[in-house]
């Protein structure tokens, strides 16, 4: 008997490593694609001020997470994405400025939350920029544009 129980304890335990959903890191190049071939889903995490600093990838929803002091809703954040999604295995990009707070988030959605089909962009904005990619920017005309 005991045999058997730790045998299919073994086995859900194991299963379970399997099928744990997986945070997916991606290049640029990796995120035009799958926003191209798959519908996917851009959420850009950010602050207000961020966006207003670097523009946003284009197609993509301001969705901020984090508050500026690190502060956080998760469910309201996951009642606002589930409002943006057209399906419910649509892939999910998440967008920071550096890849760290996207990184963390979809962790949290990956790892606790058991969410499968997010990924995230490697090194955030920052990357984005300096590879000349397009953003939108829109600036109050008070105010120059960077």
């Amino acid at each position: 008997m005991k045999i058997k129980l730790s045998f299919f304890l073994l086995l859900t335990l194991f299963s379970s490593l399997i099928s744990a959903a997986e945070l997916i890191n991606l290049s640029n190049k990796e995120l035009i694609d799958l926003q191209k071939n798959q519908n996917a889903l851009i959420v850009d995490i950010r602050t207000e001020r961020e966006w207003n600093s670097t523009g946003t990838i284009p197609n993509s929803h301001k969705l901020q997470f984090f508050s500026p002091r690190g502060k956080y809703d998760t469910e309201k954040w996951l009642a606002d994405l589930n409002k943006l999604k057209t399906s419910k295995d649509q892939a999910i990009i998440l967008v920071c400025q550096s890849g760290n707070r996207s990184g963390r988030l979809g962790n949290m959605l990956t790892k606790q939350l058991g969410m499968e089909n997010v990924h995230h962009l490697s090194n955030g904005m920052m990357s984005w920029v300096r590879a000349g990619n397009e953003t939108n920017i829109k600036c109050p005309t008070q105010f120059a544009c960077k």
